[in-house]
């Protein structure tokens, strides 16, 4: 296991900020593509029998079975569950987005990710990569422009992705579209639009915008950004206090303690106690599993994030391997907790990072955006 940061900061806070930024984009890529073999595997004891002796250790392919799969309940036409097929052509699945894949959805324990290789993304980690090369393109945020550039990735022929699931908001964000919507008012509500997968693609925008702006116009950006696929007043709350805890994570002297940052971004849903579930005795489980769902709702999900954050915040690889042996919403708890403790530790595994598939491209784009917006000073560089 080899964990590393950049060169230690001697200097300017501006290098101390560049390795956080590097390793908590490193790590939502990382935290993706670990747990993308196991995702929503809702019963941890099918984590083992198909990974033994413990589970996922490094990056995997996606087994052909999936135990809890319900994919095949999941609507081709709209968000949401419901009937796989549209009444008229075009359906949102094979024929918009993921073309050529819709015949993947229909079958008995069909894996979400089917066909995917060890160490590749999934849609919603690419989404954050899209959000990221756009930062580094244009410097600053625009939600008409973005949603445009959104709608060119998912609908390329050939994908620019490798998945063959789409979240329930990426098929009503089209379905919408489709039925004559203006785009940047095309977000869908469905049961699961307050999820963790909103969270996803939030980091590379957020850390971009705080290199230069003040936390407000960082939160009013970001509220924007997740609107358009994700409208919902609850989950605004929670974007915002993401939003402040990153800026703190980021801002914070070397050596200060993470925990209250974290109990108090986890407050955000009512009656989360963090500090009391970090010092129980029962393990990761009692609180992942049985005090809070493994499934996406964020009222869930969040305290949950916050927690494995609180408990391995100085071992990303240990965090990451944890969430993903846990199960259920572990892809994107994955690149939201790996954006956290990256925060947290300004470390990642470089092991896994090497393992990510196309990690010389991803590298080259990562370091792109850091030297658009955490520069390295004079100083580092000597």
């Amino acid at each position: 296991m080899n964990q590393t940061a950049l060169m230690p900061d001697t200097s300017a806070s501006t290098a101390l900020k560049r390795r956080r930024a590097k390793a908590a984009l490193a790590n939502l890529f990382i935290g993706d593509a670990l747990s993308m073999p196991v995702h929503w595997f809702y019963n941890p004891g099918d984590i083992l029998r198909q990974f033994p002796p413990h589970g996922i250790q490094g990056m995997e392919a996606a087994p052909a079975v999936h135990p809890s799969s319900i994919m095949a309940l999941h609507s081709t036409s709209r968000g949401g569950r419901g009937q796989q097929g549209p009444a008229t052509r075009p359906d949102v699945v094979g024929d918009v987005i993921l073309r050529g894949k819709r015949h993947l959805w229909g079958r008995p324990n069909g894996h979400y990710h089917h066909g995917m290789q060890a160490g590749e993304n999934t849609l919603n980690a690419w989404w954050a990569r899209w959000v990221m090369q756009s930062m580094t393109r244009h410097g600053d945020y625009n939600a008409e422009r973005w949603v445009g550039e959104y709608i060119e990735k998912m609908t390329a022929d050939p994908a620019e992705h490798p998945d063959t699931y789409a979240e329930s908001c990426h098929r009503g964000f089209f379905a919408n579209l489709l039925s004559g919507r203006a785009r940047t008012d095309c977000g869908a509500v469905t049961h699961d639009t307050p999820s963790m997968g909103a969270l996803v693609s939030v980091a590379p925008l957020a850390l971009a915008l705080l290199a230069t702006q003040d936390l407000g116009s960082v939160q009013q950006q970001c509220r924007a950004h997740v609107w358009l696929t994700h409208p919902d007043e609850g989950l605004m709350k929670v974007v915002d206090s993401y939003v402040v805890l990153m800026a703190e994570l980021l801002e914070r002297p070397d050596g200060a303690s993470c925990l209250e940052m974290l109990a108090s971004a986890a407050s955000v849903i009512p009656g989360t106690r963090l500090q009391a579930l970090v010092h129980q005795p029962r393990g990761d489980a009692y609180v992942v599993g049985r005090t809070y769902s493994l499934a996406c709702y964020i009222t869930d999900s969040w305290p949950s994030v916050c927690y494995l954050a609180a408990r391995y915040h100085d071992d990303p690889r240990k965090a990451l391997s944890r969430n993903t042996n846990l199960g259920g919403e572990n892809a994107h708890r994955g690149s939201v907790l790996g954006t956290l403790v990256g925060l947290g530790s300004g470390l990642f595994d470089t092991d896994l990072y090497g393992a990510l598939a196309g990690q010389a491209e991803l590298d080259g784009q990562l370091t792109q955006w850091l030297d658009r917006f955490y520069p390295e000073s004079d100083e580092s560089r000597g």
